[in-house]
């Protein structure tokens, strides 16, 4: 292969951007061979000894010049360490290049062992693989390697190449300003087509990104001389295959946009290679692009005279609906067939980051199933059977109209196995089918619905035995459906399940797999019984699910490996009382070497154990998380600061909160550490920051230019400073992206994370048939939500739009433009308005809600739906509203039926404001349906304080133990209610120590006396949780109660005590009692005072004593404005005790003005009739 080996050496040069070949630099490039003596005349020369004390580190490498390093004999220099490559970079760096650097490149490396040089090429490439090298340098070293690579032996072989490209060049491939070096090197298409072949050989064996770098140096060659057709011309020999992609891109087309193969020839020329048979072999075997499978499709297909019966069937999956429009009827079978077997839903492509979901088709797999389902007028089940996959194409109307009820029932089987139902579609056939008299008398008719089960409504479901379910969850194809159903299905199957499962462990055990994370967390407390590990492994369960089970797991399972990563994020500070403190070691490295992910308060209590007996020296082994627990010093013993917040930087930094002081402490201490001056940050410290590039402010954003724009299309959230500095950097082009007006869909799809700062001045600027096929290819698969897409379709619009009197011709709403997710960017309001008159939106209400409308086109598809029903939605629309719940008004929702805790759980499933969500709640309520665990799941944390006291009093204990609610936000009696009602929901489980976690989040409405009880039973309670206990009962606390309740998290009190209403708990506290605690409080009183803090309005003041009784004591109180020391006795009568503490009674102070002494009230007064000799509790309630 000696012929390729040029243009081998020209091509592992360039990287993975474009640059104008007349770049600055090319004197830094020069061509072998070097005329020795005339080079080194003038170059001091060096011994042998000389360079041996700078192999053996006993000199500095930068006591010799590059030329001296050049002109030295062959021999010397193999004495040099693998390491020395990255001493002479430094060395050389540090000065500028001259005009002989180049030449000496080539000398130097020349007289390199080859071997020798590629074990020092991978270390460097391994010290250099995230830093950019400097420009000339990188240019200057390439120039020298390139001409030694031409001279190794095998440099065909793929795993010499392999070594070459992956291990040696790694580094200089990414630098896109090499081109302008060596764009003189002409190479010919016959020796770049040997060139694409070697690189073909090893291409599986690279990296994604390394092969995105040959990818754009092989097309920077193909384009590089503006040419549309490079390396192709039917009347030049050697040049005339149209086997072009197999002979010049290979495998590497993976990495093609439609935009690149546009470049490469004009369609004509484009549809002669698409139909090459080698070409459709290659291809067949590559997983390309989403967009440019389709688009390749579409070249074969569009052409005169094409046969779907040569088309390979990896195509069939990318077909357009245009394509098949013409077909026969045997024809459209044959090719449904051929779809059914080729396609999976989960079919994969490059460039997506996430799978579909599973049950989701795109608009062109439903709209070429709809076009080849039109082929018939009706269905008998011989032409179900044979339409496959593509019945799916079936519309509400073919499914009322076209199928009898006969052979609707007979055609189950093969409908039960088509993927993609929409809710419409399989609630319309299962309900013909219980129309029509079928009957799911048990598990195999159950079962036998396949896909169709999710057409089930939950009423019909509860409905059936539990037998019934029973049955068919023990057949796997029936098993396999329940992933795609939705949420509500999955929690009424488990309601069915658990209602004749009486032990946790017979319930994980026959739990399908997809509906585990819904059984309701009480159900998961085995008590005395043992658990299964194998069967807990087996499954998926949330952080609050596997806390249920962690402490009984974790006692009875030596080996904490065996655990799944599923079972070990269950981790609670409970576990602090199961296992021996030594080992909590080993259960952190396992959590690391399996990935896990814990809260915050998890991670608090965990490095405690960790750090228990002094920090390990082993930190790298633990959870990158735990790190945000330590300090750089804490680190000092595994790795320098650089390494700490490298790893910072790839922690789950929103275990912190944003605003908080811990954040912000660590982000400074970053930039001290990587010795950032002022707010310019470079590539390699924006790699080492990581998510911490998040916190930094828009002046470092502007500073650093582009370097920091691949850490920030990772940020959840910004800040206005931030997203304004986004845009300045977006806008000015100077970018690695280029200015948004020069970009593709691709490098829309990279940035898409940074799509919801845009403004208009950029979404203007980007082509809008870019911002079109990147709707229409990248969307659904981008992590932007529906109201954040509907930016981008606004920018599509017309800006202008004339009203419309009626619905253009071009513009009427078919069965095809309704399951076009492209649907909002065709239509301005005014038009979506008129075109809507007379057309039923109830059957494909789901599937249009989850298209990018705008505000304006959503108001206009409710104005059709207010037109359509004007006395009030019916009862089968309002679980379709999605989106359009934020539109509805109060007068809305007077109107409806909302006669299940389904349909509220569908109407609150959006998210709708507080006050609709409210008037929903109220309706459902006033209607006189209960609030069972479907409905307070649905109504959920987010809405739960909103309930009012009578709405909360209706709620029964039993469905609050099979909820998952959190209302430690809500107002004080809401706290209140819902705990006493928690609190005897999980009494058959009070002595468990699943018991705790149970009650966890209803502990902001416990009295005292429940917390005095908890204190016994080493629940170490998180600070946070602490802190939100209900303010009297917390003050009613003692340090040893304190003490006993927080456990391991006792130190956490040092942080918070300035906080409230820690503060108050410490100030009225003994100091001598406080300092028992050892955690160093400050701020409680000194013997003989107690402190009462005055708050701003008047208030009564309540002493509690165990008894009723005289207190003689001195009292300080701190007024509003000022304080004052009252050095007066006072006799308070304090709490007179009665038989039952529930009825006990507080005997308050009369109103305290300021600066005047309490007098007692007519009620205190009376009971200092009881006898006295009572003992005094010296604390004070406010």
């Amino acid at each position: 292969m000696s012929p390729s080996l040029p243009g081998l050496g020209f091509l592992l040069l360039v990287g993975w951007q474009v640059a104008a070949a007349t770049s600055p630099g090319t004197y830094l490039c020069s061509s072998s061979p070097v005329n020795e003596p005339a080079v080194c005349a003038s170059v001091k020369s060096v011994s042998q000894e000389m360079l041996l004390e700078i192999a053996r580190g006993q000199a500095s490498p930068c006591s010799l010049t590059f030329g001296q390093y050049a002109c030295a004999q062959s021999a010397w220099l193999q004495d040099l360490q693998d390491n020395f490559l990255i001493s002479l970079y430094s060395c050389l760096t540090a000065k500028p290049a001259s005009a002989m650097d180049p030449e000496y490149s080539i000398l130097f490396f020349s007289k390199y062992d080859a071997k020798k040089l590629v074990a020092a090429l991978t270390m460097f490439s391994q010290r250099f693989s995230h830093v950019p090298l400097s420009l000339e340098w990188n240019m200057i070293f390439i120039n020298g390697l390139w001409e030694k690579m031409l001279q190794v032996p095998d440099i065909d072989s793929p795993p010499v190449l392999s070594q070459w490209v992956h291990e040696g060049l790694q580094p200089f491939l990414v630098e896109p300003k090499v081109f302008a070096c060596l764009h003189a090197k002409n190479v010919l298409c016959e020796t770049f087509q040997m060139i694409v072949a070697a690189l073909n050989g090893i291409y599986s064996d690279l990296p994604v990104e390394e092969q995105r770098n040959l990818y754009a140096g092989i097309k920077y060659y193909l384009i590089q001389d503006g040419s549309n057709e490079k390396c192709y011309s039917a009347a030049v020999p050697g040049l005339n295959s149209t086997a072009w992609f197999e002979n010049y891109l290979g495998s590497f087309l993976e990495h093609a946009t439609v935009g690149d193969l546009q470049l490469f020839g004009d369609e004509p020329t484009l549809q002669k290679f698409a139909r090459d048979p080698v070409n459709i072999q290659m291809i067949s075997n590559l997983t390309l692009l989403r967009e440019t499978a389709v688009y390749y499709t579409s070249l074969l297909t569009s052409g005169p005279g094409f046969s779907f019966s040569s088309l390979p069937d990896r195509f069939v999956c990318y077909l357009s609906p245009s394509a098949v429009s013409n077909l026969s009827r045997d024809d459209t079978l044959s090719l449904a067939q051929r779809i059914s077997e080729n396609c999976p839903l989960n079919l994969k492509h490059r460039g997506i980051t996430r799978e579909r979901a599973p049950s989701s088709l795109t608009t062109e797999e439903l709209q070429v199933a709809s076009s080849l389902v039109r082929k018939f007028e009706h269905f008998p089940p011989a032409i179900l059977r044979a339409l496959g996959q593509a019945a799916v194409g079936l519309s509400i109307s073919d499914i009322e109209n076209s199928i009898s009820d006969k052979d609707l029932e007979a055609s189950i089987p093969a409908l039960g196995e088509v993927r993609g139902w929409n809710t419409e579609q399989s609630s319309t056939i299962i309900n013909k089918l219980l129309s029509s008299g079928y009957q799911i008398r048990d598990g195999q008719s159950l079962a036998k619905l396949g896909s169709l089960v999710a057409g089930i409504n939950s009423s019909t479901l509860r409905s059936l035995s539990p037998e019934v379910v029973l049955e068919a969850i023990k057949l796997p194809e029936f098993v396999q459906q329940m992933v795609t159903l939705p949420s509500v299905l999955k929690m009424t199957f488990v309601e069915k399940i658990s209602s004749s499962v009486g032990h946790p462990a017979d319930l994980v055990k026959c739990i399908p797999d997809a509906l585990a994370s819904y059984i309701p967390k009480s159900l998961l407390v085995f008590g005395e019984e043992k658990p299964n590990i194998q069967d807990l492994n087996s499954k998926m369960w949330t952080r609050e699910q596997a806390a249920m089970f962690f402490s009984d797991v974790i006692k009875t399972e030596p080996d904490f490996s065996r655990l799944s990563q599923s079972v070990l994020q269950g981790f609670t500070c409970a576990a602090v009382n199961e296992v021996e403190a030594e080992r909590f070691q080993e259960l952190a490295k396992v959590m690391k070497k399996k990935n896990v992910k814990l809260g915050e308060d998890q991670l608090s209590c965990l490095v405690k154990m960790v750090t228990l007996h002094g920090i390990p020296q082993d930190l790298d082994n633990y959870p990158k998380d735990l790190l945000l627990f330590l300090s750089p010093s804490d680190y000092a013993a595994t790795g320098s600061c650089r390494q700490y917040f490298a790893n910072i930087g790839k922690a789950n930094l929103d275990v912190l909160q944003r605003e908080s002081s811990q954040r912000k402490q660590l982000l400074l201490e970053a930039l001290a550490c990587l010795k950032i001056p002022g707010t310019q940050v470079n590539k390699e410290n924006a790699d080492t920051l990581g998510h911490l590039v998040c916190d930094l402010g828009g002046e470092y954003i502007r500073s650093s230019g582009g370097n920091l724009l691949k850490q920030l299309s990772q940020c959840e959230s910004f800040l206005p400073d931030q997203e304004e500095a986004i845009r300045s950097v977006i806008s000015s082009g100077n970018t690695t992206f280029g200015p948004p007006v020069a970009w593709s869909a691709f490098t829309l799809n990279e940035l898409s994370g940074l799509i919801p700062v845009f403004d208009h001045s950029i979404l203007q600027k980007i082509p809008k048939n870019v911002l079109t096929l990147w709707l229409k290819n990248y969307a659904h698969n981008s992590p932007l939500s529906r109201e954040q897409l509907a930016t981008v379709v606004e920018e599509l619009l017309p800006t202008r739009h004339k009203r419309a009197d009626g619905c253009p011709p071009d513009k009427q709403i078919t069965e095809m433009v309704l399951n076009d997710d492209l649907m909002p960017i065709h239509y301005s309001p005014e038009e979506l308005r008129a075109c809507l008159k007379n057309v039923s939106l109830e059957n494909h209400l789901s599937r249009m809600l989850t298209y990018a409308f705008s505000v304006q086109q959503l108001a206009e598809l409710k104005r059709n739906l207010d037109e359509t029903y004007p006395d009030g939605y019916p009862d089968s629309l309002l679980p379709k509203l999605g989106p359009l719940i934020s539109f509805i008004t109060p007068e809305d929702v007077s109107k409806w039926k909302i006669t299940s805790a389904d349909t509220l759980a569908a109407l609150l499933k959006d998210q709708p404001p507080d006050d609709r969500a409210s008037a929903v709640i109220k309706r459902y309520v006033d209607l006189g349906n209960a609030l069972n665990a479907t409905a307070l799941n649905a109504i959920g944390t987010r809405y739960v304080c909103l309930l009012n006291a009578t709405e909360l009093n209706i709620i029964d204990s039993s469905s609050l133990k099979l909820a998952s609610l959190n209302p430690s936000a809500c107002p004080q009696l809401t706290k209140n209610i819902l705990y006493a009602k928690a609190k005897q929901a999980f009494s058959d489980q009070k002595y468990l120590p699943a018991y705790y976690d149970l009650v966890e989040p209803y502990l902001g409405g416990a009295p005292g006396v429940d917390l005095r009880a908890l204190s016994k039973g080493n629940v170490n309670m998180n600070i946070s949780t602490f802190a939100k206990l209900r303010r009297d009962s917390l003050l009613s606390l003692t340090p040893s109660e304190v003490q006993g309740l927080l456990g391991i998290n006792l130190h956490d009190l040092q942080k918070w005590q300035n906080k409230s209403p820690i503060r108050e708990w410490v100030q009225t506290q003994k100091q001598s009692e406080l300092e028992k605690l050892d955690v160093g409080l400050t701020g409680g009183l000194q013997e003989g005072y107690m402190n009462i803090v005055t708050p701003k309005f008047q208030c009564m003041y309540y002493v509690r004593t165990s008894n009723c009784c005289v207190l003689n004591t001195y009292f300080w109180v701190t007024a509003r404005r000022k304080t004052a020391l009252w050095k007066q006795s006072a006799s308070v009568v304090c709490k007179r005790e009665v038989s039952t503490p529930s009825s006990s009674k507080w005997w308050p102070w009369a109103a305290l003005p300021n600066g005047s002494a309490p007098a007692l009230s007519s009620a205190c007064a009376k009971a200092l009739e009881s006898p006295a000799g009572c003992s005094c509790a010296e604390r004070a309630d406010g």
